[in-house]
């Protein structure tokens, strides 16, 4: 037997905003209170090899409210990883904005 070893990227390369700084990106989601919503939100962070620096998350009746804070990005990609979250069924409204600006930035989703 042979052991594998397994070396992923510390981060994944932006390629469509290559020369574009990193930046922290705070997305605040409000979704219905599902029990799989979680990990489809975590999941696009995830495809992109990328791990929140910190996930809060509070159910009040059927909503649940995701405070998601992640480095290591740009903003055009945090832009696009916003989109995509939008778009899953369970969301409601999703505000994200950049560390170094006043929230929100960026309304990607109102309610529904």
């Amino acid at each position: 037997m042979h052991a594998v070893e397994t070396t992923y990227p510390a981060t994944r390369v932006d390629a469509w905003a290559v020369n574009s700084a990193h930046c922290q990106a705070h997305y605040q989601i409000v979704t219905e209170a599902e029990p799989d919503v979680l990990c489809r939100v975590l999941n696009y962070f995830a495809l992109q090899f990328l791990t929140p620096r910190q996930v809060v998350v509070n159910r009040q009746d059927d909503l649940l409210t995701l405070d998601i804070v992640i480095d290591g990005l740009s903003w055009h990609r945090a832009q696009v990883i916003g989109e995509k979250i939008r778009n899953l069924i369970s969301v409601c409204s999703l505000e994200m904005w950049a560390a170094d600006s006043v929230r929100p930035q960026a309304v990607v989703a109102g309610a529904r």
